[in-house]
């Protein structure tokens, strides 16, 4: 039987504390940058309106709306910030609802996640399982993904979710949710109070751009939700978990991918990539897992990992 490795098998105490410090200066700058970016993309597609600026808009775009998604998820641990009301609320409305989620449901369900990671227990398998696949359904999984055809199906399971009519989650599989004698009007309650953040925040979005008097400038955000933010959340969830190990061992469950420019840019922002350092120590930001991957590879403990996202599709799309 294979002994688990820990972190504290690995890193001293003091090195545990000084990894594990949260700063609040760090978690304002995350948040700023990313929608820093966001603005400077929508102040670049109205200085040179083309086809051409709208679809690297729309690349852009989508990337931090991955952006957002990860410093909701940080804040879920309740690392992006020192304060919990600081992780609770301001992230929830600033990272989360923006891209249609909430801090506090997908903690509960995150947090199964990394209780069950690499075991049948786990909500999130249904995102691994299926791979293997051959080049031509991958292909068509991006096509779809580029189509917008996986983005309103995303959009209707989300609204489901909203209405209390299906059980949370950010898996594949999706369970309705039993409610016995509810009536309509309590489902619109539910989806009245799930929604609210999501709607209120996009109409401060469209809002803004109507002031500046580019109001057409929205349809990049829309659009970017629905093919470009989909498709990169595909390749992360992928690099992350697919085609490993069966094992609650997270040097062999889980995925480091190295990731460049580009794909900090698109697929793996706010150092996502380094996941097996997430999963070892939950507690560290995202700003210190780089320091973390050079600890652990100069002590020798790194083995799974991917010299980059292209080798990772190349081995979730095996040929057969």
């Amino acid at each position: 039987m294979t002994t688990l490795i820990k972190a504290k098998d690995v890193f001293s105490f003091d090195e545990i504390r000084a990894l594990t410090a949260r700063s609040n200066a760090a978690g304002f700058w995350a948040i700023a940058s990313t929608w820093g970016i966001i603005a400077l993309t929508f102040l670049a597609l109205a200085r040179w309106p083309h086809p051409v600026t709208f679809i690297l808009a729309v690349i852009v775009l989508g990337g931090r709306q991955l952006a957002l998604s990860i410093l909701m998820h940080e804040a879920a641990h309740r690392s992006l910030f020192a304060g919990r009301v600081w992780n609770d609320v301001f992230t929830d409305w600033l990272c989360a609802r923006p891209v249609w989620n909430d801090v506090a449901r997908y903690r509960k369900h995150h947090a199964k996640h990394h209780t069950h990671t690499g075991t049948d227990l786990d909500p999130d398998r249904s995102l691994a399982d299926p791979f293997p696949v051959s080049r031509g359904a991958l292909a068509r999984k991006f096509a779809r993904d580029l189509l917008g055809i996986s983005g309103i199906r995303r959009v209707l399971g989300l609204a489901l979710m909203d209405l209390e009519i299906l059980e949370y989650t950010v898996a594949a599989t999706v369970t309705r949710r039993p409610r016995g004698d509810w009536r309509w009007t309590d489902y619109a309650r539910a989806g009245a109070r799930n929604a609210s953040g999501m709607l209120l925040t996009n109409l401060a979005i469209a809002g803004a751009l109507a002031a500046s008097g580019h109001l057409w400038l929205y349809w990049a955000w829309v659009v970017a939700y629905f093919t470009t933010y989909g498709l990169f959340m595909r390749i992360r969830s992928l690099a992350e978990h697919a085609c490993t190990e069966r094992s609650p061992d997270p040097f062999r469950n889980t995925r480091t991918t190295r990731a460049g420019l580009l794909a900090r840019l698109t697929v793996a922002p706010c150092h996502v990539n380094f996941h097996i350092e997430h999963h070892l120590l939950v507690a560290v930001p995202y700003y210190r897992l780089p320091k973390m991957h050079r600890m652990l590879r100069e002590r020798r403990a790194l083995e799974n990992s991917e010299p980059n996202y292209g080798a990772v599709l190349a081995r979730v799309a095996a040929s057969f």
